[in-house]
């Protein structure tokens, strides 16, 4: 039986750099950080309140083909990769701060049937939707 999400891959150019940044600005902690065979770096963040589920942070390489890890890195290059969704409280307010902070906004928050929506791009060139839930009445 499948019980839940617990590892998910955030390709990104430079681990050190991705992990502040995920850190500094998202509220992550670092994880795992350890060598494993050469060229070969694991390096994962938990955020405090989901810290059942871990991002890995990996650079484009083997297992991808080369090919395969080239086109990775030409998205993240050009800003363009898919990311994921981080629930948020606010999306207006955490928005505005991460704005302030020097975080790219792609989308400024928009209201839509599911909630308050808007993206942001992070160091690397990952998209990350930010999504406020409506509240239940």
């Amino acid at each position: 039986m499948i019980l839940n999400v617990s590892l998910m891959t955030v390709y990104c150019l430079d681990q050190d750099a991705t992990r502040d940044f995920y850190v500094e600005h998202l509220g992550f902690r670092p994880g795992v950080d350890q060598t494993a065979g050469p060229g070969f770096r694991w390096v994962t963040l938990v955020h405090p309140n989901q810290p059942e589920l871990e991002l890995t942070l990996m650079v484009p390489g083997p297992p991808l083909t080369e090919e395969a890890a080239a086109f990775v890195r030409k998205q993240l290059e050009a800003g363009q990769m898919g990311g994921f969704g981080l629930r948020v409280d606010d999306c207006r307010r955490t928005v505005a701060e991460l704005a302030a902070a020097g975080v790219p906004v792609l989308q400024e928050p928009s209201d839509r049937p599911y909630g308050v929506e808007a993206v942001i791009r992070d160091n690397t060139g990952n998209w990350l939707v930010l999504v406020e839930k409506p509240i239940q009445e």
